[in-house]
């Protein structure tokens, strides 16, 4: 019961341990710059190129980065940035791949 007490604060989700942690906040900024990139050039069909790679990439980031996380705040922004990356990984996908018209 004595957890149930404790009380919150509108930043407990956002609260760090009070440790840095330089590796995983670069990862988590690195995730949530290319998801938000992949998810923005996704919704233009000429730029699949990009939306693929920086899906790609920032999934693989944000995999790695939720791997080694220590903070919620940590998971929670790595999870938004692996949506992302996700959604215009799988679109770039659809409107052309990785490759597209570069190798045929």
């Amino acid at each position: 019961m004595a957890q149930a007490m404790r009380s919150q604060s509108t930043a407990s989700l956002f609260a760090t341990d009070g440790k840095p942690h330089p590796l995983q906040d670069t990862l988590m900024a690195v995730t949530l710059v290319l998801g938000i990139l992949s998810f923005v050039t996704a919704m233009f069909y000429g730029l699949h190129l990009i939306s693929s790679w920086a899906g790609l990439v920032g999934i693989l980031t944000g995999a790695y980065g939720q791997f080694i996380s220590a903070t919620t705040r940590e998971r929670f922004l790595l999870i938004l940035g692996l949506g992302a990356s996700a959604v215009g990984f799988y679109l770039g996908m659809a409107h052309g791949g990785l490759f597209g018209e570069v190798l045929g």
